[in-house]
């Protein structure tokens, strides 16, 4: 039996990991659960799934928790500590799936115990790649990706011969504003950012699909992940996200992943690595889908894409500035205290703005993400009317 903490248990990732682990209750053992405040969902899900410890990053939250969890026999935690505690529980495997820089520790404390870390947020690699890197290869621990173009990637890549791989071909489906023009989007409201076309996501990161961000951040995640140069790591639109990404050989032989936009695909490859487990989802129905597309970004109207791929060329603390300063661009827009076309400006202004030196530990990131947040928050209230 395979033990099982999931970082993050009540948002998208985590509650299709659970949807999962809980359709093979012999197969899975649940260590431990986190949410940063919903009591309630994390409740009804660490009693489901029989899990020895709960905790909220909410610390307010905690007495909360404690009234939900009496008499189970599941032990209660909150606050950044216990966060920390249930990362480091030493299970066999452990999603990652807290959003943010907040995300970043925990994944970390995961590391250091030595197992399979499955990264499904993407600012450990993003903003601190060569630290996680580094942990990684010093304790023994497995990196797996959930992302499903990463997954995609990692069950084509040939991580034996990688010289053999000429490109990497990531998909974007191109969010809900692929055919708009720059005049259109300029009057984007929440509610059509926030809408995507396939798949089903949390506020922010359907916010970085709408402005293309998120593909920019799986460009870095990309580089991080596979030994291939930077310049070979290539973005395609693909608007029926059938197709999760792409390796081309240097034979002309292109292998890809397919499969329905759903996130329980990838993260069932995770879970079962190196074996495949079942899943719900119905067999893909190509005849049904008809067709498959595929056109160039367009860098002018998404000007993410390029602010990433300049961050990664760059190095050093940039992807890390980059993040920070999206996180707080994208958030001040879901609180409708910006535009739309705004968000990719903050980013591009406080990348200008500040330029540190290279992180060499997590607290040198978290300093560099805090200072970076400073500055992208200044710009906010220049275009708050």
């Amino acid at each position: 039996m395979k033990t099982v903490t999931i970082l993050g248990a009540t948002g998208s990732v985590g509650t299709s990991t659970l949807d999962l682990i809980e359709r093979e209750p012999d197969r899975f053992r649940v260590v431990a659960l986190t949410a940063n405040c919903d009591v309630a969902k994390l409740a009804a899900a660490a009693i489901r799934t029989r899990a020895e410890f709960a905790v909220v990053a909410d610390e307010g939250c905690l007495p909360e928790l404690r009234e939900a969890l009496a008499g189970t026999g599941i032990r209660a935690g909150g606050g950044a500590d216990a966060i920390a505690e249930a990362a480091a529980s030493g299970a066999d495997w452990t999603m990652g799936a807290i959003v943010g820089c907040a995300g970043l520790k925990p994944v970390m404390a995961a590391i250091e115990q030595g197992g399979t870390v499955v990264i499904a947020n993407k600012e450990p690699l993003v903003s601190a790649g060569d630290v996680i890197l580094a942990a990684a290869k010093r304790t023994g621990a497995t990196l797996l990706p959930a992302d499903s173009e990463h997954n995609a990637i990692f069950q084509c890549f040939d991580a034996t011969r990688p010289e053999r791989v000429r490109r990497i071909i990531l998909t974007c489906s191109g969010g809900p504003f692929r055919d708009w023009t720059i005049e259109q989007m300029r009057g984007v409201t929440l509610e059509q950012a926030v809408k995507h076309p396939n798949w089903s996501m949390g506020a922010k990161i359907s916010v970085d699909s709408a402005t293309c961000m998120n593909k920019g951040l799986e460009l870095i995640e990309a580089a991080r992940l596979f030994p291939i140069p930077h310049d070979r790591i290539e973005i395609v639109i693909h608007p029926q996200s059938v197709v999760h990404s792409l390796v081309d050989y240097v034979d002309g032989s292109v292998l890809a992943q397919l499969g329905p936009p759903d996130m329980r695909t990838p993260i069932a490859h995770t879970l079962a690595w190196p074996d495949r487990m079942a899943t719900p989802m119905a067999p893909l129905d190509l005849v049904g889908i008809g067709r498959l597309d595929f056109e160039a970004p367009d860098p002018v109207r998404f000007p993410a894409m390029r602010l990433a791929r300049e961050a990664l060329d760059a190095g050093g603390a940039r992807p890390a500035i980059l993040n920070a300063a999206n996180e707080v661009a994208v958030e001040a827009f879901l609180k409708r205290r910006i535009c739309f076309l705004e968000i990719a400006a903050i980013v591009e202004d406080t990348l200008m703005r500040y330029d540190p030196a290279a992180p060499d530990s997590v607290d040198a990131v978290l300093a560099i993400d805090a200072e970076a947040r400073i500055l992208a928050g200044k710009r906010v209230e220049d275009c708050v009317v």
